[in-house]
Formats: structure tokens, C-alpha cells, sequence
């Protein structure tokens, strides 16, 4: 689950990690009482005006300004809530600015040179270990860093046995060419940080940049958090920061099914239960000339309801030529999947594209002959390559 850069910021300094404060606004007269608070409670006297997306790139797409008057303030707020703001991750679709952080100005003037790093904690499941991954090449976009200047990437690998070890988050600091104040602070960053992404059960902490300010402080300026579905059990108030305008509506819909959906950018539906048999699908689809719409996993226990949500979500892409439901009958009867079909096919009304249904396992035989027999715009197989074959013949 991913959530915003200010609730991000906020998780991060409940643990201790030093933030570059802000205070989230939703209309432009709250984005000037926000400057003014900040002004009262940190000194900043120029404010950073940062749109509120699930992506990254916002700086390139006009998502973040600096305002250096509380009227700046106010106007670019009008411009930027409510603007469909388009980087390199939302597509040329674009995504639609419901919120935007003001922020306080932390690149004020000193002795001291201002640095920016790249700095993220994430799962490196080759190891099965957790990895601090972090650059002095911060502001930019960590793949070209990857790709022109890999030697300047360096990796941290931390036991989940015993977390991050003094010794490693020194070396850190030494490797970012830092001494004296900045040391001990990005020391103690790292630290917090890392109990952050570790307590938090995140599979993602992303700070692009992390800042030496001028006075030698080390704060994060910017915040990516990928929080672990599978652990969410653990943090029922996390789930109060999911932001469903973020969200794909199919995939929000299929979530609230309790199905597994991913959308893709193909034209044949799929329909499966069991994650591996899903990717088999989507496999057999390529190689018979179509491309998978989405990644549809319904569960072990298919019924008439899953279903009927399986179909709806499928439909509303209008790219979908064919939906294919590959049914494996383990746990489930195939015979009961099919009436399933059949009676979810009724309650969606008119389906407009062609449905392939291949069912195999326990009462197979059974299944299908229901499918045959129920008059429906349906085509039963038995064989997963008979299903590509039809899947084949009717996307052309």
C-alpha cells in the first residue's frame, strides 16, 4: 500500500528521523494558514509547494514550487489543486492534485556547502536480507544514476537477526564523504530510519533527497513508503492512510472482493484461481497472439459471487476483446464454478465480448456440458491450449 510523502514524513518522525516539516493543505485559503504556521513554529520565511501524488518525478512535472510570499503562496496553490499533474510514472494520463504539503525551505544560505543523497531500505530477496541502498548522487532519478555512474550506488546489507549494527551506519556516513557534525547526524538518520522501515513492516523506505542542510543537519526532504499488505493486520491504523483517489477504481473494487487484481494494458480479461496457474494464463495468452489485460487471481474457493465481481472489474477496461476463466477444480467442483459463470453471466447482463471457460479437475466433464447447455455467449474447453486456441480465433 502506498501512501503520501507527508504521512510518510510523519511516520518517519515518530521513530526519530528528522523531517523537513510541512502541513498538509486541501484549499488554497488552508495552503496560507499553513505557511504562516510554519513560519511561526520554524523561522522558514519561503515556502515549498509540493503536490500530493502517488508518483514520483512531481519536481520535472511543475508539482513542486517554492513561494516566497504568502500571496505566492495562495496563487500557486489555486494552480496546482485540482491540475492533472503528469510525470514519467502516472503516463500521459496524468494524475488529478487533490492535496499539496507546504514546506518549509530548508536550502537557506551558510558556510557549509548543502549536499543531497539518495537513500531507500527495501528486501533483497536474492539474501533475504534487508538492504540500505544509498548514493551522493541524490535528486536524481536513482535508474540513470544505476545505468551512467553505478559505482557511485552502494549497498548495506543488513541481518533481520540483529538490524542495523553501529559499525554499519558509520560506514555508511564515512561513505557519503561526511565528517564531524554530518557524521554523527546521518549516523543517527540512518538508524532511525532503518527502525523505521523495520517496525513499520514496509517493503519500501524511499528518501530522494535525504539533505545536509548548510548547518550540517541531515533531514529528509522528500518520502516514498510501500507498506506490506500482508502485514497490515499489525497496523490497523495504517489503513486509515490509504488513499483510494490514488487508486486504480478496478483495482480498489477487486480489493474489496478480496480478489488479486492487477491491471495491465492488454486485450484479453483473465480470469484464474491460483496465483500460478494466473501467470500460466497469461503466458499460454501471449504466445496465442493476445496480450493479458490483467492479472486476476479469484481464490481457491471460485463462486457464483467472486465471479460476477471478476467479470464487472474485467469489463470495465474497454480495451478487453475476450475474457478468458481458467478454473482449476482442487478445493472447487468445476460444476459448481460453471453455474457460477452461468448464473454471474446473468446478473452482469450483456456481456459484449466473447468468454472462453476452460475448466479441468473434479467434475470437469460436468462443467462444461453446463456451460454448453446454458445458451450463453460462452465457450467451454477442457485443455488449456484449446482455450488459447479459441482465445486465438476470436482476437484475431
Amino acid at each position: 500500500m502506498n501512501i503520501h510523502e507527508y504521512q510518510g514524513k510523519q511516520m518517519l518522525k515518530s521513530f526519530g528521523v528528522t523531517i523537513q516539516e510541512g502541513i498538509v493543505a486541501e484549499t488554497p485559503e488552508r495552503a496560507v494558514e499553513a505557511a504562516k504556521e510554519l513560519t511561526k513554529n520554524t523561522g522558514t520565511g519561503m515556502w515549498v509547494i509540493k503536490a500530493q501524488i502517488h508518483a514520483g518525478g512531481r519536481g520535472k512535472g511543475g508539482g513542486v514550487k517554492l513561494a516566497k510570499s504568502l500571496d505566492e503562496v495562495k496563487e500557486l496553490a489555486k494552480k496546482m489543486i485540482g491540475m492533472t499533474l503528469v510525470t514519467h510514472q502516472t503516463g500521459p494520463e496524468g494524475k488529478e492534485v487533490h492535496k499539496i504539503l507546504i514546506a518549509q525551505d530548508v536550502y537557506y544560505p551558510g558556510e557549509s556547502e548543502i549536499s543531497e543523497f539518495y537513500m531507500s531500505v527495501l528486501l533483497n530477496r536474492q539474501t533475504g536480507r534487508n538492504v540500505v541502498m544509498y548514493s551522493t548522487e541524490g535528486g536524481m532519478d536513482i535508474e540513470t544514476v544505476a545505468e551512467k555512474t553505478p559505482h557511485l550506488i552502494f549497498r548495506e546489507e543488513v541481518d533481520p537477526r540483529v538490524g542495523l549494527l553501529p559499525f554499519q551506519a558509520r560506514r555508511i556516513a564515512f561513505n557519503l564523504g561526511l565528517s564531524g557534525k554530518a557524521f554523527k547526524e546521518m549516523t543517527r538518520f540512518v538508524t532511525a530510519l532503518y527502525m523505521a522501515y523495520e517496525k513499520t513492516d514496509s517493503s519500501l523506505f524511499e528518501i530522494n533527497p535525504v539533505l545536509k542542510t548548510s548547518d550540517d543537519r541531515i533531514l529528509a526532504v522528500d518520502c516514498k513508503v510501500n507498506l506490506d499488505d500482508n502485514a497490515l493486520f499489525r497496523h490497523k491504523d495504517y489503513i486509515e492512510l490509504r488513499d483510494l483517489a490514488e487508486e486504480d477504481p478496478a483495482e480498489v473494487e477487486a480489493s474489496k472482493n478480496d480478489l488479486n487484481f492487477i491491471k495491465l494494458d492488454g486485450n484479453v480479461g483473465c480470469m484464474v484461481n491460483g496465483a500460478g496457474l494466473a501467470m500460466a494464463t497469461m503466458d499460454i495468452i501471449k504466445l496465442s497472439g493476445g496480450d493479458p489485460a490483467n492479472f486476476l487471481d479469484v481464490g481457491g474457493t471460485a463462486n457464483a459471487e467472486t465471479v460476477e465481481a471478476g467479470f464487472r472489474i474485467i469489463l470495465q477496461e474497454p480495451n478487453v476483446k475476450a475474457i478468458l476463466v481458467n478454473i482449476f477444480g482442487g478445493i472447487v467442483r468445476c460444476d459448481r464454478v460453471a453455474q457460477g459463470v452461468v448464473d454471474a453471466y446473468h446478473k452482469v447482463g450483456d456481456i459484449p465480448v466473447p468468454v472462453i471457460v476452460r475448466l479441468q479437475g473434479t467434475n470437469a466433464e460436468e462443467g462444461k456440458k453446463l456451460i454448453d447447455d446454458s445458451g450463453l455467449k460462452v465457450y467451454s474447453a477442457i485443455t488449456l491450449q484449446e482455450a488459447a486456441d479459441k482465445v486465438k480465433d476470436l482476437v484475431g
